[in-house]
């Protein structure tokens, strides 16, 4: 796992088998995510030059993983932003709530598997980065 500050998204590292049968990859979602999965859904057949994601969540975790092709996860506490290239189903990457969010640059064949902390609520995205950083910093002085 990629040490980072507290709150910060994390890559973290899936355990990957191959052998003569083919490949697999393990994951102990109560061991490697500090959240229970309520939800998931996969991202796939996404235009050449077409962004997703593009906000935030206030309360949702959420865990994505590229189980084919590659993918890049921008992501952004509101201080430090970073770029993380996700190209094998072994390398996860954790964003916690109030964790700006953009996947672009999407191979032909990428398939993105995002597991989050909770069910669709509308109410629960920032996809305005002023706004986004205006909560943060809320936040932070009443923590």
């Amino acid at each position: 796992m990629l040490e980072t500050p507290d709150g910060f998204p994390r890559r973290v590292e899936l355990s990957g088998f191959d052998d003569h049968r083919g490949s697999l990859v393990v994951g102990e979602l109560h061991q490697q995510l500090p959240f229970v999965v309520e939800r998931f859904f996969f991202v796939s057949k996404v235009p050449e030059g077409e962004p997703r994601g593009i906000h935030a969540h206030k309360e949702c975790h959420q865990f994505l993983v590229c189980v084919a092709g590659s993918v890049k996860a921008m992501v952004d506490d509101g201080d430090t932003r970073t770029v993380v290239t996700l190209d094998r189903p072994t390398l996860g990457l954790h964003m916690p709530p109030l964790t700006w969010g953009a996947q672009y640059d999407y191979t032909p064949d990428a398939v993105l598997l995002v597991l989050a902390s909770h069910t669709y609520d509308a109410d629960d995205y920032i996809h305005d980065y002023d706004e986004f950083l205006s909560i943060v910093s809320s936040r932070r002085t009443q923590g």
